[in-house]
């Protein structure tokens, strides 16, 4: 079960990408994340007030961390999107998700099945290649070093996510991932006030736009969440990462953006992944 509510959440992931770049092409990104972070906190506060749960100190500092990576993650990540480099910064911020939680969940302690650790060597690469974009090498699409450091630190504050939010044990409920998106939305308030960015003069159809991102990526959050409760940090964190598939798919139906060798590759292999990891 742990394995289908984590590809949940990488299907939730992947929509909520898909129409948060479609809708920042449209009104400042900055905005979009402020009011998506929003109607997520809202969201989480009515279903951890609905679930339940007694957090100890420790669960809801492992809540607060899982917000700070959350905030952090989504500036850098937006910042890099904003400045056209989005075939780098979106590999890099995936790849960078899965790596962190499975180091650190090996120097804890997890050791996954066989099976699982040929899963997590298929799905590493896999998250890399269906992000790649055929733009040349120095076009707008293509590397920079701002880009690079960009997707790293993005990819750092969402495999911070996901390992904060993997030491939350069942009994403390939803309450230390609504902190955390609490603290993720002071954050980005901060940074999109630094960077003069407003929601004023935003069409209703955007803000409703943007609102439904919001629900829909924290309902990503808490299927990880609950998916991590029966399963090994390392293993659901990848099969998480892998939300950018569903994107390049998505784009590829609706935007009509052609679909590369590489990128087929890439989905093949997370086909591979997640077959082998549900066999583990």
């Amino acid at each position: 079960m742990s394995i289908v509510l984590a590809l949940a959440s990488a299907l939730a992931y992947g929509l909520a990408d898909f129409l948060g770049g479609l809708f920042s092409r449209r009104a400042s990104p900055w905005a979009i994340a402020v009011l998506a972070q929003v109607a997520g906190a809202v969201v989480l506060v009515v279903a951890a007030g609905a679930l339940g749960g007694s957090p100890t100190g420790a669960d809801l500092g492992w809540g607060a961390l899982s917000g700070v990576g959350s905030g952090l993650g989504t500036y850098f990540l937006y910042r890099g999107l904003g400045g056209g480099q989005m075939n780098v910064v979106a590999p890099l911020s995936a790849l960078g998700a899965a790596v962190l939680p499975v180091v650190a969940g090996f120097a804890l302690g997890e050791r996954p099945a066989a099976l699982a650790w040929i899963g997590i060597a298929c799905a590493l690469p896999a998250i890399w290649l269906v992000s790649r974009s055929s733009a040349p090498e120095g076009s707008a699409g293509g590397r920079s070093g701002a880009s690079v450091r960009d997707g790293l630190l993005a990819g750092a504050g969402f495999g911070l996510v996901f390992l904060a939010l993997g030491q939350v044990p069942e009994p403390a409920g939803l309450w230390p991932l609504t902190l955390g998106q609490g603290i993720a939305v002071v954050i980005l308030g901060t940074g999109a006030a630094v960077a003069g960015a407003s929601v004023r003069g935003i069409s209703r159809g955007l803000v409703a736009g943007a609102l439904g991102i919001g629900v829909c990526a924290a309902g990503a959050t808490v299927l990880y969440q609950l998916a991590v409760r029966g399963e090994l940090v390392s293993v659901t964190a990848v099969l998480a990462s892998l939300y950018p598939a569903l994107t390049v798919l998505l784009a590829a139906v609706f935007l009509h953006e052609r679909m590369n060798r590489v990128q087929a590759l890439g989905l093949a292999l997370a086909a591979v992944a997640v077959t082998m990891v549900a066999l583990a």
